[in-house]
């Protein structure tokens, strides 16, 4: 980790005298890693942000062992923002998109027409999971609010900001019946905590603590913020990988790609820009049983 741990992180809180939860994610230095790695337009770089704030919230509200991978898919100027985020809190992104189709105002509606949000949820051991919803909002904080009450008929409220240096969230939903066993008192209750969280304004999630926002919101609730869950930006490609990849395609196949790249085969990570390349030598020793630690250079 950096010596700087608190500038990326997921903190929860609680409220204690009514039926509701929340989180918030902050992102700075994971979210300038990923828009280091490619020369994104300014609205990209705002849509891929609050797309990276969402995904650290959705894996808030789950609770697995092993990877999320978030993908909001179009045919518009950005067919693709994609987002993996693992148990172990480590996220890396990219986005595919038509530079000459962008313009500075580009709402999502103009960058992701006739979009859907897919989620997929890779465990370690277990059924892997998906499902896929429409962008149906007027910005991804509305689309990912449709998709909780939608899908999984769970009521939340999504704040998401992004500008460039960071990237906030806030999250806040519904808890089973605890407290308001009343129906009417339990709709009122959560009536409250949402429309409050409706008031928060992008400037206060981008430069307040969360204890200011929190106080700005609810200061005549009782609410207990927990301790902070640190993220990073990590890229879970490697060398080894990479050969996998080349392994797959068998021998045969795999010798005749390296002869029509001219006796180097240069495999590129998307989300990272890392290059790892294979030779001749390389690839008989892959087939010859002698692993992946080839002396091929690795290039950034």
């Amino acid at each position: 980790m950096s010596d700087l741990p608190d500038t990326d992180f997921t903190q929860r809180f609680l409220f204690d005298d009514r039926d509701a939860r929340g989180e918030m994610v902050a992102l700075e230095r994971s979210y300038a890693e990923v828009l280091a790695k490619h020369d994104y337009p300014q609205p990209v770089q705002h849509l891929l942000g609050e797309l990276m704030a969402a995904a650290a919230l959705l894996v808030g509200t789950l609770k697995f062992d092993g990877l999320l991978v978030l993908q909001a898919q179009s045919q518009g100027p950005v067919p693709l923002l994609a987002i993996e985020y693992t148990s172990e809190h480590d996220i890396r992104g990219l986005a595919r998109y038509e530079a000459d189709q962008i313009k500075a105002d580009a709402a999502l509606a103009d960058l992701m027409p006739g979009g859907h949000l897919v989620l997929t949820i890779i465990p370690v051991n277990g059924q892997r999971y998906q499902g896929t919803v429409e962008l149906d909002g007027k910005d991804l904080s509305e689309c990912f609010t449709n998709y909780f009450v939608m899908s999984q008929q769970v009521n939340t409220c999504i704040s998401l900001a992004a500008d460039g240096a960071r990237a906030r969230g806030l999250l806040v939903q519904q808890l089973p019946a605890e407290i308001h066993k009343d129906s009417e008192e339990r709709e009122e209750s959560w009536a409250h905590v949402k429309a409050l969280a409706n008031t928060v304004k992008v400037e206060e999630l981008l430069g307040l603590d969360n204890e200011t926002v929190l106080h700005r919101l609810y200061h005549e609730d009782a609410v207990r913020l927990f301790d902070i869950q640190p993220l990073r930006f990590r890229c879970s490609c490697s060398r080894e990988r990479s050969a996998n990849a080349l392994v797959s395609l068998g021998e045969q196949d795999a010798k005749a790609l390296v002869a029509e790249c001219g006796g180097q085969v240069e495999i590129d990570c998307q989300f990272c820009n890392e290059r790892y390349l294979f030779d001749a030598s390389d690839v008989a020793q892959l087939f010859a049983g002698g692993g992946t630690e080839a002396p091929s250079e690795t290039q950034h």
